[in-house]
């Protein structure tokens, strides 16, 4: 039986992540933490000693506001949403990402005989 590998977050990997996760509307954090476990398969999860910091950093830079609301249990909960600010930090996080997709293809791609 093949061991189950997790994938690592390149750092700042996380900050992109999280607000594409709110481009559709508040979440709280476990939300969050379930959107991109469930969107990714299983392949990525965030602990919440990543996440938690993550949130609270994003808030801080504007990216982000939150307010306290009732999750579906009915408990307490902070809920995250996306600001102006935050949807364009994402446009430009996302386009960094494909540039370094692309470059990564490219090196994959390569012909190794030719080095």
């Amino acid at each position: 039986m093949a061991e189950k590998r997790k994938a690592d977050l390149l750092q700042g990997t996380l900050d992109m992540l999280i607000l594409k996760s709110l481009l559709d509307g508040p979440r709280h954090g476990y939300g969050v933490a379930k959107w991109i476990q469930v969107t990714t398969k299983q392949a990525l999860q965030v602990e919440e000693g990543s996440l938690y910091p993550a949130l609270h950093r994003m808030q801080k830079r504007g990216w982000i506001k939150s307010e306290w609301g009732l999750s579906e249990s009915n408990r307490r909960a902070k809920y995250y949403q996306l600001t102006a600010t935050g949807r364009t930090q994402l446009k430009s996080e996302v386009q960094a990402w494909s540039h370094l997709v692309d470059a990564i293809s490219l090196v994959l791609n390569s012909n190794l005989a030719e080095a």
